[in-house]
């Protein structure tokens, strides 16, 4: 009687791997996002979201401590036929300085139409001073790169040196993408 009956753990599993795929086939559009805090000296904290598209699944961590990681989900809302598009920072915090004279920035778009579109990402490092709202996200997206690196999810990295730090940044081009970040401090 108890040989065919499945254990609570294994149907989890086939119900994840089910939603999985039904989600995908019906055109979800995610961006998970994985933060890394590799630095000694700097906390990443007081983030700031502006969303083109799409909606905040899992929130920001509120602060990432030296060597600490965290997660966010950002996913296209329901029924509409938008991606997941939009720009986060993260105060840039000197522990030895006491203060945050810098932000760290990163674009994300996870297009809903991939015939005319493809995933994009981006990172820099501004001023304190720089507000999280559509004006960013253009810069990042459409202007010339000065203070930060952009590139199509193509499965290369894409790397923004600044004054203390580097970012590492990497996103797969899939509609269901992973942007992984890491920040270094600068040797």
């Amino acid at each position: 009687m108890y040989k065919h009956r499945r254990s609570h753990r294994q149907k989890h599993l086939l119900l994840s791997l089910f939603v999985f795929q039904f989600t995908d086939t019906m055109g979800a559009r995610q961006s998970a996002v994985h933060i890394t805090n590799k630095t000694e000296g700097y906390t990443l904290c007081n983030p700031s979201l502006h969303l083109l598209s799409g909606c905040c699944q899992i929130p920001l961590p509120t602060k990432l401590e030296c060597f600490e990681s965290g997660n966010t989900l950002f996913s296209k809302t329901g029924g509409t036929t938008c991606g997941s598009v939009g720009v986060f920072t993260y105060h840039l915090y000197d522990q030895s300085k006491n203060r945050a004279d810098k932000k760290i920035a990163v674009m994300f778009s996870v297009p809903f139409d991939y015939a005319r579109y493809s995933n994009w990402f981006a990172v820099g490092v501004f001023d304190k001073e720089i507000k999280c709202d559509g004006d960013l996200f253009h810069k990042m997206y459409y202007s010339k790169e000065r203070g930060f690196v952009r590139g199509k999810a193509d499965g290369h990295d894409l790397k923004h040196t600044a004054d203390d730090v580097v970012i590492t940044l990497g996103m797969t081009n899939s509609s269901v993408a992973t942007l992984k970040i890491d920040v270094h401090n600068r040797e």
